[in-house]
């Protein structure tokens, strides 16, 4: 099972305000639900909670360390290792946030899928360091045509 982290952030690492995303770009939007369509996304409570409603065509699982926490149109898992195990039989299984998600899953993580805006934002939550010692680039695309130009990276584990 592939496990892929999956994150658009700033150049200054913001990835989030307010529990809300601080940009829209429609076409990284597009790319996302492309990426992601058909698979189980695993995230945070505060991630899931900062969705209108569940995304259309993917599996919610959500971590909380509130046992009691029943996520309205998703899955509850206590951990990080319990989410993945639920995703059992599956070819991929993305990881989309937040901080103290994505710090916990480069552990597991055999891909990196990263999107970088060209410029600082101001925010409250910022992507975690990763140590390139584990992962290496494997594809850059960079999408200069968008409302915002953005580059993609991908990073595969050595």
């Amino acid at each position: 099972m592939e496990i892929i982290i999956i994150a658009a952030m700033a150049q200054n690492r913001t990835i989030g305000i307010d529990n809300k995303l601080p940009w829209h770009i429609p076409e990284e939007l597009k790319l996302f639900k492309k990426t992601t369509m058909g698979c189980p996304m695993i995230m945070g409570r505060k991630t899931f909670e900062s969705f209108p409603a569940p995304l259309p065509g993917r599996r919610h699982i959500v971590l909380s360390r509130n046992k009691k926490y029943l996520p309205k149109g998703g899955e509850y898992a206590a951990s990080l290792a319990e989410a993945i195990d639920m995703c059992h039989g599956v070819e991929k299984v993305f990881i989309i946030g937040g901080a103290q998600i994505f710090a916990q899953a480069f552990a597991v993580a055999t891909q990196l899928s990263l999107t970088l805006l060209e410029r600082e934002v101001k925010g409250d939550v910022t992507f975690p360091l990763f140590s390139h010692d584990e992962f290496v680039e494997q594809s850059r695309s960079i999408y200069k045509e968008a409302s915002e130009p953005f580059t993609v990276v991908t990073y595969h584990r050595k």
